[in-house]
């Protein structure tokens, strides 16, 4: 039934390994034998190698000396080695010239996890929103199917009996090699993995092979990194054109301009998936047509190859109609069937994404890690669907981030909310109050503006409290932006606050 039969295929061969430089060839050997390799200088020990990597902050070629003084014993680089002997940096037998940096780590911790041998089925999904919904998905339905999973993503880093909180959505290179490692070892048959535009642009999945790249969607995001929606969309697609395995299978939202641009490029190995009709001509498309739509879920009907099925789910809206239909394209790709995609009635649902907070009062409270303008409508536009009366919305902007979608994420709320509370996110190292003034504009932008209720409060609880204290029987409440997140980050300092918790107190002090 499944297709995980054969080993992994190692991707192509750094560009680096060829008898002219037996230097690298040699520095491989002793890296798969066990020498250690560092990006950091100031964990250097006697002996082992610095790879000096790029970087948006500092350079890794500014720490070469630092390296060099605590005892590196090789140091990989994109200068010349010439140029670092006339700086008086290293040696001839100590340096090894690479012109890719993370692409050498990469290969670096291939040779050293030996993840060039893995058996195991990797996933990877991109996009601005959906990630890790589909994700959790894909997890579901191959683990409902016998298979044992693995998760790299925002939430968690995991597979059955372990489990590491995630301080990224995508982690350093070394570490993804280390975690791939620890999965193949606990007997794990797939991965999937989360893959930010961050990560990508950063090459932090060098070295790894993909049998599945996934596109759920792009949207503003990140442009404080990334500058334009163009320089985005090229970083997402990396995850296609330049990641092995060239055989992979491409999982793309045809719904999606950006996806339809991905679709469009003539392979044989694409698979759209979307809501309605797709136009594409011969491209092979798995068709989505929500039966029903409410508070109790979807009723989803799937077309693909001449069959359709229907299935069941409670998770909400046409968003997560849509991440449904990813993951069952993840899935057929993998060799499951329609059959297997039924499990998908029993998915209880993502930690932070529409999560109903349960209460006694009967009162519908959601919180959702919506935190760009288009997350923020598609939440609301699933809420408003089942709201008898207002639809009341808590959101804010995260701080040292993307300031030109504040306004857009203000009027994102006016579009359909009720009553706006505007409040405080991650305001990290920006004044809470000027955030939220670049905010505001966009509140007032919308047509509906006029008969919504604004309230502003930076304190996120006193927000929260004020919220709950406003509603009323067949209101509903939803709380974005901060989703599963445990902590608040205001300056330097991150301080227990989880939304969920939260609201829970605030139930308490108001009810």
């Amino acid at each position: 039934m499944f297709l995980f039969s054969g080993s992994h295929r190692a991707g192509p061969k750094d560009l680096m390994d060829t008898p002219a430089n037996m230097d690298w060839l040699g520095l491989l050997d002793k890296v798969r034998k066990g020498l250690m390799v560092r990006t950091d200088s100031r964990e250097i020990l006697p002996g082992e190698v610095f790879v000096a990597m790029p970087g948006v902050r500092a350079r890794g070629a500014d720490f070469i000396a630092d390296a060099l003084a605590r005892g590196a014993g090789y140091i990989v680089s994109a200068r010349p080695v010439k140029e670092l002997i006339n700086m008086g940096l290293g040696s001839p037998s100590s340096l090894v010239h690479h012109p890719d940096p993370p692409e050498a780590l990469g290969r670096l911790a291939k040779a050293f996890f030996n993840t060039e041998e893995s058996s195991l089925k990797l996933v990877g999904v991109t996009g601005t929103n959906g990630k890790t919904t589909v994700s959790y998905l894909v997890e579901h339905l191959l683990a409902a199917s016998g298979l044992k999973v693995g998760v790299l993503g925002t939430v968690s880093y995991r597979w059955p009996g372990f489990s590491l909180n995630a301080k990224l959505t995508t982690p350093g290179c070394w570490m993804l090699h280390e975690l791939l490692f620890n999965m193949e070892q606990s007997d794990v048959d797939a991965v999937v993995m989360e893959v930010s535009s961050h990560a990508l642009d950063q090459n932090r999945v060098a070295g790894l092979a993909f049998d599945a790249a996934v596109l759920t969607n792009l949207t503003q995001d990140h442009l404080d990194y990334h500058k334009d929606m163009e320089s985005y969309f090229r970083a997402k697609e990396r995850l296609f054109r330049h990641c092995p395995k060239p055989d992979k299978t491409w999982i793309v939202n045809f719904n999606d301009p950006f996806g339809r641009r991905l679709l469009s490029n003539g392979r044989d190995q694409v698979l759209g998936f979307g809501l309605g009709e797709a136009g594409l001509g011969e491209v092979p498309v798995m068709q989505g047509e929500i039966l029903s739509s409410s508070a109790r879920g979807l009723v989803l009907k799937t077309a693909y190859k001449g069959k359709t099925w229907e299935v069941e789910s409670g998770l909400i809206g046409a968003h997560n109609a849509s991440n449904i239909l990813a993951a069952q394209a993840v899935a057929f790709s993998l060799g499951l069937n329609c059959r297997n995609t039924k499990r998908i009635s029993e998915f209880k649902g993502v930690p932070g994404r529409l999560e109903r907070v349960e209460n006694p009062h009967g009162l519908d409270i959601f919180v959702d890690y919506a935190h760009t303008p288009d997350a923020l409508a598609n939440v609301q536009r699933s809420l408003r669907d089942i709201t008898a009366k207002r639809l009341i919305v808590v959101f804010g902007c995260g701080g040292d981030r993307d300031r030109t979608k504040r306004p857009l994420m203000g009027q994102a709320v006016a579009d359909y909310a009720d009553v706006a509370v505007l409040t405080s996110d991650n305001p990290r190292h920006e004044d809470p109050l000027k955030i939220m003034a670049q905010a505001r504009p966009g509140l007032t932008s919308s047509p509906r503006s006029g008969s919504m209720r604004i309230v502003e409060e930076p304190d996120r609880y006193a927000a929260l409290v004020l919220a709950v204290g406003l509603m009323e029987p067949g209101d509903v409440l939803l709380v974005a932006g901060k989703g599963h997140e445990t902590c608040q980050q205001i300056g330097d300092e991150f301080l227990p606050f989880s939304d969920v918790s939260a609201l829970r107190r605030a139930l308490e002090e108001t009810r």
